[in-house]
């Protein structure tokens, strides 16, 4: 049976991954000694096979996005010989086939009680997005913090488009950069996840063709979870602030998230 589109663009982005991964270390770092002048930066095929016990054969071929399917054993000594954090490595599971890909679809239904929630947050800033960071729902508050994130068009504004594309992001987000990155990071995580979804095609494409970060910043394969943290914000009328934000996933769509920025200043001692 001939191989489908979707499954060529998957072993070629496990194949991308794993270089990615090998040549990030060295021979110091796992205990090989140097032999010799090193054509390429980091590990040798041949090394980080010894590492994982698999055959150097085997693994370069894994490596050149043939038709071979790793087992996950394999792929668990793999992760640990690359030191693979657990995002990473859930990130090769799914690219090696051994993650259910989600269905592709259009728009993430949203029910009207988990919808109303940003609204009575009010007046913190709160909004709930989809898996692709799609924004399903937002309070007042958010549309303030956010200038141009809502926008009157057909398709629904997106976080991760807003964040690369719209340039008064860069004045609202004073750590531009690591907060970009986190969030490419993060969306690359999920687009492993779906890789039958368009809606992750589309998105990776647009920010391709209009930030020149993505550009440089997508082939490194960096992942990362959705999590909660801190951020130097920017507000229109107040200034700099400090925002502590927490995410929360939703019980009927786990990978709908509310998100919800409070000032750090505000916040009971100890918290």
């Amino acid at each position: 049976m001939p191989t489908q589109p979707d499954q060529r663009d998957q072993r070629r982005q496990l194949s991308a991954f794993l270089r990615s991964r090998r040549e990030r270390l060295t021979p110091d770092e796992v205990g090989l000694p140097q032999t010799g002048r090193r054509r390429t930066p980091g590990l040798r095929r041949e090394e980080l096979a010894l590492l994982a016990g698999i055959s150097a054969t085997w693994y370069t071929y894994l490596e050149q996005g043939r038709e071979i399917r790793a087992s996950e054993q394999v792929l668990n000594a793999l992760a640990a010989a690359l030191r693979l954090d657990r995002h990473e490595r859930d990130h090769l599971l799914q690219l090696a086939g051994h993650a259910p890909a989600a269905e592709a679809g259009e728009r993430e239904p949203l029910t009207a009680e988990a919808g109303a929630v940003p609204l009575l947050l009010q007046p913190h800033p709160a909004y709930i997005i989809g898996g692709n960071y799609d924004v399903l729902r937002h309070n007042q508050a958010a549309d303030e913090l956010f200038p141009k994130l809502i926008t009157e068009t057909d398709r629904p504004a997106n976080f991760v488009r807003w964040v690369f594309l719209e340039p008064v992001a860069r004045d609202v987000l004073l750590d531009w950069e690591a907060e970009a990155r986190g969030l490419l990071a993060r969306l690359r995580a999920l687009a492993a996840r779906h890789s039958g979804d368009p809606r992750y095609a589309r998105l990776i494409e647009e920010l391709n063709e209009g930030s020149p970060e993505v550009r440089d910043w997508w082939p490194r394969y960096e992942v990362q979870a959705r999590q909660s943290g801190r951020k130097r914000l920017q507000h229109p009328q107040r200034g700099a602030i400090d925002y502590v934000y927490t995410a929360f996933h939703l019980a009927e769509q786990p990978e709908q998230t509310l998100v919800v920025y409070f000032d750090s200043s505000e916040l009971p001692d100890g918290a």
